[in-house]
């Protein structure tokens, strides 16, 4: 079995090596990306004993080279193209965040027989045609993130649309300001936003779980890998984050798809291609100890900018893909104290409603639309 893993030293490679290591001993790393940390790259190239090795910033390259053993070759961008034109792989983990993934999805799709996707930029930007590039290659998407994964665990047997269901939630765990009015949030800190009361993530993931947008790229998420109308698909804020999906049917019985938030779940089962049976020492509900399950809907209120989501037309791809940048544009500048908490709706707003589409149905021009819009929005909104 030969894996290649992009997004290496990001917390879903290393965990995904780390279950390698212990449990499928057997199977071949090939090939091991990273964006910029080539001393843990080159740690692991030489551990597990790649074939290739390529790291996204040129400025490391030459030390990364230093420290790889001396057979394992290092990749340029040509070079990586090549790679990936001339191989082929059993697996493939797709972890990286950002657009800069489109540059080699083509390419990675038509190189493995299956990939394990948790690349929200990715999917968001490119979804419309991804199953269309997949069934050319004949490559099968797995869903690596929780409430996705619960989903394709459901209906991985099935075909979805024979299922009479009524609708699909995804749940969101509230974050750092559950139950407060969105407004009053204005002398909110980017310290407080990012201060996540059940797990630590990165400054984007945890900024997006308070204002939900992490949420409304989830449906999106879903709405491509399982061909869900939106109008199927929903939100409930459930604090205690066991439940990730339900899915409610027209009988009026719904099923709730629950466990332990574990990224090592959904990839166990991705690595042993759904045939293991026992998860060794992960995490699990426990039901002899007394607990509760809470579920609300989404006030608008307190969660404006799902609203506004819900009022856009998602039927064109380039309104989503605004909504993600506008979304990035506007966080990062909270992050530099250049604008308020609460000055993010309206920033999205904005870059949303920018009467600038294009035709996106392929790859390059998603990328150059990405371009496009990414040079517009950085010239005028400052």
């Amino acid at each position: 079995m030969i894996i290649n893993v992009y997004g290496s030293t990001g917390i879903i490679g290393k965990t995904s090596l780390s279950i390698i290591k212990k449990h499928f001993p057997n199977y071949k790393i090939n090939l091991l990306c990273a964006k910029s940390n080539y001393k843990l790259l080159a740690k692991q190239c030489n551990e597990f004993e790649v074939g290739y090795a390529y790291i996204d910033n040129p400025k490391n390259y030459t030390k990364l080279k230093s420290l790889l053993k001396k057979e394992i070759k290092i990749l340029n961008k040509d070079s990586l193209n090549e790679y990936l034109k001339e191989s082929k792989s059993d697996l493939s983990i797709l972890a990286v965040s950002g657009y800069e993934s489109l540059k080699y999805l083509e390419l990675i799709l038509s190189n493995t027989k299956k990939i394990g996707v948790v690349s929200k930029e990715a999917i968001v930007s490119a979804g419309h045609i991804l199953k269309k590039i997949s069934k050319k290659f004949n490559t099968s998407i797995f869903p690596l993130d929780s409430e996705h994964f619960s989903i394709f665990k459901n209906f991985n047997k099935i075909n979805l649309k024979s299922v009479n269901f009524k609708k699909i939630y995804l749940t969101a765990s509230g974050g750092p300001f559950i139950g407060r009015n969105f407004n009053s949030l204005k002398k909110i800190s980017f310290k407080e936003a990012v201060n996540h009361p059940k797990w630590k993530m990165g400054y984007k993931n945890s900024i997006d779980s308070a204002t939900l947008v992490n949420k409304c790229l989830e449906l999106i998420e879903a709405h491509y890998l399982f061909d869900i109308p939106f109008s199927q698909l929903d939100i409930l804020i459930h604090p205690e984050s066991l439940v990730h999906s339900i899915i409610e049917d027209k009988n009026y019985i719904s099923k709730m798809i629950y466990f332990h938030n574990d990224m090592r779940i959904p990839l166990m089962h991705y690595l042993s291609n759904n045939k293991i049976d026992e998860l060794p020492k992960i995490n699990k509900f426990n039901f002899y100890q007394k607990t509760s399950l809470n579920f609300s809907v989404v006030e608008e209120k307190n969660y404006p900018i799902y609203n506004y989501f819900k009022s856009i037309d998602k039927s064109n791809p380039c309104n989503l893909i605004k909504f993600n940048l506008g979304n990035e544009y506007a966080v990062d500048l909270f992050k530099q104290k250049k604008i308020k908490y609460v000055d993010i709706l309206q920033l999205i707003k904005e870059i949303t409603s920018i009467n600038l589409n294009s035709d996106v149905n392929n790859i390059d021009k998603i990328i150059q639309y990405h371009e496009s819009l990414n040079s517009y929005i950085r010239s005028n909104f400052k």
